[in-house]
């Protein structure tokens, strides 16, 4: 039997390509397709994958919250999450929210072929710099050098912060994310609190500047 994959990507011709890809391997196929949370949630209970491919970023809600509502909803499913964003800060996150797997899309379709096929035999799949990160923080050694004050973010912070990079102002980052003005207004907060921005232009400039370099 063909393993049943389903693509999560808010990206039409994203979701498209890597679809056709992945129906031209003997043992994988597609049994659904969605933008957001919602549908992605419905497609769990109705498409029963075996995988999902889950992007970070979302036509709405955000890759890492969905990562751990299909855990919850159906913990069978294995998932392998896909991003333009750096494995430094995001593979560990999505490890921790459930899955098992996180691939950049700056790597050829073969290797993602192959992370598919990883998670699908209930292994974890990473970069070789991520597993040298995940290794030195097991056996207490030191972790490579990264951004201690991103990585101090929450997940819903350091989500709040790429979407205000995006250009996102709070009334569309509210509905966006759907959440009140006023959790996202604290949200805000404490991501100047733990940036040490004085501003809510500080903060736009540091979160665009990091928006873009992850790219």
């Amino acid at each position: 039997m063909k393993t049943r994959i389903l693509i999560v990507d808010d990206h039409p011709a994203t979701r498209e390509g890597l679809a056709v890809r992945i129906s031209s391997q003997p043992d994988l196929e597609v049994c659904g397709e969605a933008a957001d949370v919602g549908d992605a949630l419905k497609l769990v209970a109705s498409a029963r994958p075996d995988v999902a491919v889950v992007d970070i970023q979302l036509k709405t809600g955000d890759g890492l919250n969905l990562v751990k509502r299909i855990k919850t909803h159906d913990p069978s499913v294995r998932i392998l999450v896909w991003s333009v964003y750096s494995d430094k800060l995001y593979a560990e996150r999505a490890l921790s929210a459930g899955a098992l797997g996180y691939i950049n899309k700056e790597h050829a379709t073969d290797q993602i072929m192959e992370a598919l096929r990883c998670v699908r035999e209930g292994k974890v799949y990473v970069c070789e710099q991520m597993v040298e990160r995940l290794l030195s923080r097991a056996v207490g050694g030191t972790q490579p050098s990264g951004d201690s004050a991103i990585d101090s973010l929450s997940d819903r912070e350091l989500e709040v912060f790429r979407l205000i990079g995006e250009g996102l102002p709070t009334v569309q980052l509210a509905e966006r994310l759907h959440l009140s003005r006023h959790t996202i207004d604290t949200h805000r907060q404490r991501i100047k609190e733990k940036l040490a921005l004085e501003s809510a232009a500080e903060l736009t400039q540091a979160a665009t500047r990091w928006v873009f370099e992850q790219r």
